[in-house]
């Protein structure tokens, strides 16, 4: 049986560690790479860091900081933000990245997941996915939440993974920094439709929360923020109550 896998997820402006509610009202939560740091030697499975400010100046800026983490950590990790090119992807591996998410410009243009799958292999393509529902249907939003689309989320989903996507990273913006649990419904159909793993995204706030995402939602991966930044659950508590409910994780 695979095991299921815990990824704190560090929303990165100007170099500092962020967290709002509905992808709005940021604060402060830290240094990212003490924070790493932190949860490498706490036994998380994996990081993602998703740069929020992502500019073509704060590139190399982003860069910097993959390199910091790199050196601080020995767990695989993911980077995302402002990422749209072959070239953006390649400079961030290049610096200890093991994998990269790619949200808006897979939309603007879904050929960019075909060539990151071919020049560095699927396994490294995370193909982040924002979405909230509208009249009952969810559609895909870009920009941070900021961009509707008409897109639906599972044939974006099926889209993605025929295209090469090795992983989906679905946030419901509808349950993003609300504790009140993750969008499941949702994420079982996900889990039926591709073939993929699904990391659910949004909404965690307390370990009953990661049980019901893991039995009811299917969910190969959780991932949370300002829960286990601002100390509310650490990952070994998370982890052992997990595997009290016989879920399967690496402890």
């Amino acid at each position: 049986m695979l095991t299921k896998r815990i990824i704190p997820c560090l929303d990165i402006k100007d170099g500092r560690t962020v967290k709002g509610v509905n992808f709005v009202n940021l604060r402060d939560a830290g240094d990212p790479v003490e924070l790493a740091a932190q949860y490498a030697a706490e036994n998380a499975d994996e990081l993602v860091f998703l740069d929020i400010s992502a500019t073509e100046q704060k590139r190399k800026t982003l860069a910097a900081l993959v390199l910091k983490v790199a050196e601080a950590i020995d767990i695989p990790f993911t980077v995302g933000g402002g990422i749209s090119s072959v070239e953006d992807v390649a400079i961030l591996l290049n610096n200890g990245a093991d994998k990269v998410s790619i949200n808006s410009a897979a939309v603007k243009r879904p050929e960019l997941i075909n060539e990151l799958a071919t020049q560095f292999g699927s396994q490294c393509v995370v193909v982040a996915i924002d979405a909230k529902q509208v009249n009952g249907e969810w559609l895909v939003h870009l920009v941070g939440g900021k961009v509707p689309t008409q897109i639906n989320l599972f044939d974006w989903a099926k889209e993605v993974e025929q295209r090469g996507a090795g992983e989906i990273l679905f946030t419901s913006m509808d349950h993003d920094g609300t504790k009140a649990g993750f969008a499941n419904q949702a994420l079982a159909r996900l889990s039926k439709e591709v073939n993929i793993p699904i990391i659910a995204s949004g909404g965690a706030g307390n370990v009953s929360h990661f049980i019901d995402t893991f039995t009811t939602g299917n969910a190969d991966a959780a991932l949370a923020a300002s829960i286990f930044h601002f100390g509310e659950i650490s990952v070994p508590n998370l982890k052992q109550a997990l595997k009290a409910q016989q879920i399967a994780v690496r402890i």
